[in-house]
């Protein structure tokens, strides 16, 4: 009889880390929850105005899942205008859900219709199991596929036939919206040619610092998000013996490369008014101010972090759904500026 397993780390509901290294990422917190937390298979056909595939990227090193949204406007009365591409980024403090999950298909589906664009979405890998910088690799990967499919290297139909490979954007929240930094800050350095990034959207980014800010202290907790969650992720997540000031926390400290020497696309930074990361997602805003980057602040008043991603409170709270309405607002209309 094999011995029990034990376990080394839980985290609030959400994942069980055991002593032989496997890991548990069933859910344990109340079941109206579950629905958000269900992956939704993909459909060729157009749901609620928007169709979604799921296709592998395969450059013969690597091969890397990722979901693609269309707006049904794309194949209306034969129109042939080509559409932005965003580039999202799931998040879950790195160790957490995927791209397929309801609560990410609601969001991106809803910013597929309102931006009129195309939405790829890669299924990043997780920690523990793959730590930093796992899903920035992922990401970045995501990225040249992109790249591949603008130069006619790789062929996918969807993009071959709507795809504006001028106007990509990439897109993240949490944990994702540190991604979107580091494949920003990577792709300046790479000649992704005929394919050009046109901005980032970092939505209520996952900076923070090992000194504890004044928001982790003051903001409440939710189920999205808890101190106590923030700083057990990362101990999974961060390269071992890292500390929460590493540059993919922390892009905005001392040991992350100086903004102004970065290359960087028109950002808009996404932020909370209630959210625990408030205070260092706004370092980050100030520091690319300083840096003398083209940045523009977008606050969603009274809510916490990502909110947008719990559904039914968003259906049941007017307040909350205003601003969820007024953040896609947002997001549409910086992709039309750009």
């Amino acid at each position: 009889m094999a011995p029990e397993k034990k376990i080394v780390e839980n985290i609030a509901n959400w994942i069980t880390l055991f002593d032989d290294g496997s890991v548990d990422r069933t859910w344990t917190g109340p079941p109206e929850a579950i629905p958000n937390l269900t992956p939704v298979p993909p459909h060729q056909h157009f749901v609620d105005g928007v169709a979604a595939i799921d296709v592998v990227a395969d450059d013969g090193a690597a091969a890397l899942k990722l979901r693609i949204y269309l707006p049904e406007t794309a194949e209306r009365d034969g129109s042939a205008e080509k559409l932005p591409v965003l580039l999202h980024f799931h998040g879950g403090g790195f160790c957490i859900s995927q791209t397929d999950w309801r609560m990410y298909y609601s969001m991106y589906t809803a910013v597929a219709r309102a931006t009129g664009a195309v939405v790829v979405s890669p299924y990043l890998r997780r920690a523990p199991e793959h730590r930093l910088p796992a899903p920035c690799d992922d990401g970045f990967a995501a990225l040249k596929w992109l790249r591949s499919v603008a130069a006619g290297e790789r062929r996918q139909p969807w993009l071959d036939r709507h795809a504006d490979f001028n106007r990509v954007f990439l897109i993240g929240d949490s944990s994702g919206a540190c991604v979107v930094h580091q494949v920003a800050a990577r792709a300046a350095s790479e000649n992704l040619a005929p394919l050009r990034l046109a901005g980032a959207i970092p939505i209520h980014p996952g900076f923070v610092r090992e000194r504890r800010s004044k928001s982790e202290t003051e903001m409440p907790a939710s189920p999205m998000l808890s101190v106590e969650m923030i700083d057990k992720m990362l101990a999974l997540a961060l390269p071992e013996g890292a500390t929460k000031d590493h540059p993919i926390t922390c892009p905005m400290g001392e040991a992350a490369p100086a903004v102004e020497e970065l290359n960087l696309p028109p950002y808009l930074c996404c932020v909370g008014e209630m959210d625990l990361m408030r205070e260092t997602q706004l370092e980050f805003y100030e520091a690319m101010k300083r840096g003398k980057k083209e940045v523009e602040l977008l606050m969603s008043s009274g809510v916490g972090h990502c909110f947008y991603l719990n559904k039914t409170a968003v259906e049941s709270r007017p307040e909350m759904a205003e601003e969820y309405r007024k953040l896609i607002q947002g997001i549409a209309l910086f992709v039309k500026n750009h």
